[in-house]
């Protein structure tokens, strides 16, 4: 699969987001899981990748 998948992401403060399509430019993102949430919804991990896009 490598090669064929795309990060979407609607981050605009990201510099890695690409705003005009929504896209991730990295070629791989680290997601790690936030401690103590378990709530098994999507708010238990976060793009570890993340940078402001002003630093």
């Amino acid at each position: 699969m490598e090669g064929n998948q795309k990060i979407h992401c609607t981050v605009d403060t990201c510099k890695y987001n690409n705003s005009k399509s929504n896209q991730c430019r990295l070629r791989k993102i680290e997601v790690t899981p936030i401690g103590n949430c378990k709530t098994k919804k999507p708010d238990e991990s976060m793009c570890s990748s993340y940078e402001n896009e002003k630093n």
